[in-house]
C-alpha cells in the first residue's frame, strides 16, 4: 500500500530531533564516519566521491522528474551540474565541458537497461581571445556581441532496444545555454536572456541548458563536528546563494513511457569525459538523492559513479544493512529498524508497490521512478508520499519536495509502523520555483548588492570601453585602463596615476 501519513508541520521538536536531522545532512540509508569531519561539503550529489569532487563541471549534483504541473501530458527532468558556484566566481565564469556527454537514461520496461538516452554535448565559442573579459560590455541578447564567451549545444536522442543501440535522431543543433549571471551593470536584464534560452522542440516539449540557483535546500553545518555541539544554529540553508549549471527537458509522456497501461519510467543521469585517446568514460552517476553521499561508503563511492544500473546488485548490502540507524542507536538511544531494510529497496531499487512500479520487469537498480499518470497537485506538500501526495518523492522528486526530511523519516522506520518527524529544519528553497518550463528559479547575481553609487544599470559601461578591446583597433594601453576600470571611473583613475607619475618623475631621488 502507498503510505498515507498525516503530517501537521509542527514536527522536529527538541534535541534529539535535531540532533538527528544533523547526522542525516540529507542521509537515505547510511553515513559513513568520514562524512562527519570538518571540511568536508557535500549535498545531495555535491563533492560525494573522491575522484569527481575534483572535476565539478562533469559533477551531477542533483536530479529530478516530475509531471508538468502546467502541461500534466509532459514529463520535466532537471539535471544540475556543478556544484557551489559562487556568483561572482569571474572573470572565468561556469560553463558546461566541451569534452563531455551529459546524458539522460530512460528506462521504461524495468530491467535496469536504457531504452532511451537524451545527450547533450557543448560547445564553447570566444569572440575575442585577446581580453580576459566573459562579457565586453552590456549585454542585451544571447547573440550580443558583446558576451564574448558563449556556449551552445545540440540535444540528440538514442534509442536501444535491449540495452543495445539502435539509431540516433538529433531533436535540436546549436541552441544556445544562457551564460553565467555575472552582475546588474553586465547583464541588467537576465530573466530576458533566459527566456531567451529557452528553446521549444518539434514534438511539443522544451529544453534549456545554462545557470540557475541551486534548488537544493540543506543544513550542512554539520560536517563542523555536529554543529560544535551548539545546535542553536541548525536550520541554515547552507546553499542559499550558491548556483548550479542546469539541464532541463521537457518531453511528452508518451515518448518516454512503454505505454499508457505502463506509465512508471526509471530515470536517472550520467557524464561521460572524454580522455587522452578519445574515447568517453563514465565518471559520473545519480539517479535518487543522496546515494553516494551517505548510502555508500566510501570504498564504492568512485565505483558506483562508473557503473550502470544493472549491476547495482553489487551495492544492495548499503540499502539492506544501512549504518546510520545503528548511528544514531549508538548515540542517541533510538532503535534501529529490524534488517534487512525491504522496506528501502522498494523505495529506492524497485519502487513501491502500488505507487511506481508498473513495469514489465522489477529487477532491483537505483534510479528515480516516475508514475507519469499521477497528475500533478496544485499545492504539493513538501514531504510528498510521506503526507499523501502521491505526486511528489519517491514518486520521481519535485523542486520543492524536501528529500533530507522525507528520506531520514523512511530511513528510521516511517514505512514500517516507526513513526518520526525527525530533519535538518530546512523546509524550503531560499528562492521561489518559476510556475512554467525550467521552473528553477534565476541564479543568484554575480553583483548582489546595489550598484555603486553614481552608476546607472550598465549604461556607462559600453561607452566607456567603446573599440578599445584588442581587435578592435585600439591600443593595449587603451585596454588596461577600459578593461581594468570597466567605465569612466576606471579612466579616471588612470589619468590620476597618469599625472602622479609624471611629478614623481620631475623630482630628484
Amino acid at each position: 500500500m502507498t503510505p498515507q501519513i498525516s503530517r501537521s508541520g509542527a514536527g522536529r521538536k527538541g534535541l534529539v530531533t535535531l540532533i538527528c536531522g544533523a547526522l542525516a545532512t540529507g542521509g537515505i540509508t547510511a553515513a559513513s564516519v568520514a562524512a562527519l569531519e570538518p571540511g568536508v561539503a557535500a549535498a545531495s550529489s555535491h563533492r560525494e566521491a573522491p575522484l569527481i569532487s575534483g572535476t565539478p563541471q562533469y559533477d551531477n549534483t542533483d536530479l529530478y522528474a516530475f509531471v508538468s504541473p502546467d502541461k500534466p501530458d509532459t514529463t520535466t527532468i532537471v539535471s544540475d551540474y556543478i556544484p557551489f558556484e559562487e556568483p561572482a566566481g569571474g572573470p572565468n565564469f561556469y560553463q558546461f565541458a566541451d569534452d563531455a556527454q551529459y546524458d539522460i537514461h530512460i528506462d521504461n520496461n524495468g530491467d535496469a537497461k536504457d531504452d532511451l538516452i537524451f545527450r547533450y554535448t557543448f560547445k564553447t565559442q570566444i569572440k575575442n581571445k585577446k581580453t580576459f573579459l566573459y562579457n565586453t560590455g552590456v549585454v542585451d541578447n544571447l547573440t550580443d556581441p558583446d558576451l564574448n564567451v558563449t556556449q551552445s549545444y545540440n540535444l540528440d536522442l538514442l534509442k536501444f532496444k535491449n540495452g543495445k543501440h539502435q539509431y540516433t535522431t538529433r531533436i535540436a543543433s546549436d541552441i544556445p545555454a544562457a551564460p553565467s549571471d555575472v552582475g546588474k551593470a553586465s547583464m541588467p536584464d537576465y530573466a530576458k536572456l533566459r527566456a531567451q534560452a529557452v528553446y521549444k522542440t518539434s514534438n511539443g516539449g522544451a529544453t534549456f541548458a545554462g545557470q540557475a540557483d541551486d534548488p537544493f535546500f540543506a543544513d550542512l553545518r554539520v560536517f563542523d563536528l555536529l554543529y560544535g555541539g551548539n545546535l542553536s544554529e541548525v536550520g541554515n540553508d547552507t546553499l542559499k546563494g550558491y548556483n548550479v549549471n542546469t539541464i532541463a527537458l521537457q518531453v511528452p509522456n508518451d515518448l518516454i513511457r512503454q505505454s499508457a497501461s505502463r506509465p512508471t519510467v526509471g530515470i536517472y543521469a550520467t557524464t561521460q569525459r572524454r580522455n587522452a585517446q578519445g574515447y568517453y568514460t563514465q565518471v559520473s552517476r545519480l539517479g535518487n538523492p543522496l546515494v553516494n553521499e551517505v548510502v555508500n561508503p566510501q570504498k564504492d563511492k568512485d565505483k558506483f559513479n562508473a557503473s550502470q544500473p544493472k549491476d547495482d546488485a553489487q551495492f544492495l548490502k548499503n540499502v539492506t544493512n544501512p549504518e546510520l540507524p545503528k548511528l544514531i542507536e549508538a548515540i542517541y538511544h533510538i532503535k534501529a529498524p529490524s534488517e534487512p531494510r525491504n522496506d528501502l529497496v522498494s523505495v529506492f531499487l524497485t519502487g513501491v508497490k502500488g505507487l511506481n512500479t508498473l513495469q514489465p520487469y522489477a529487477r532491483p537498480s537505483e534510479m528515480l521512478r516516475l508514475n507519469t499518470s499521477i497528475k500533478p497537485t496544485a499545492k504539493p506538500k513538501r514531504l510528498g508520499v510521506l503526507d499523501g501526495d502521491n505526486a511528489g518523492f519517491p514518486n520521481g522528486r519535485r523542486l520543492t519536495d524536501d528529500v533530507i526530511d522525507e528520506a531520514l523519516q523512511v530511513m528510521e522506520g516511517e514505512l514500517v509502523g516507526s513513526k518520526n518527524d525527525l530533519g535538518d529544519a530546512v523546509d524550503k528553497n531560499d528562492k521561489n520555483f518559476e510556475k512554467y518550463f525550467p521552473y528553477v528559479a534565476e541564479p543568484t547575481s554575480g553583483s548582489r548588492g546595489p550598484l555603486a553609487k553614481g552608476t546607472g544599470s550598465g549604461s556607462t559601461t559600453k561607452s566607456a570601453l567603446g573599440d578599445a578591446l584588442p581587435g578592435s583597433g585600439g591600443s593595449n594601453t587603451t585596454l588596461i585602463a577600459g578593461s581594468a576600470a570597466a567605465g569612466a571611473a576606471g579612466v579616471l583613475l588612470i589619468g590620476t596615476a597618469f599625472g602622479w607619475w609624471r611629478r614623481r618623475m620631475q623630482r630628484p631621488y
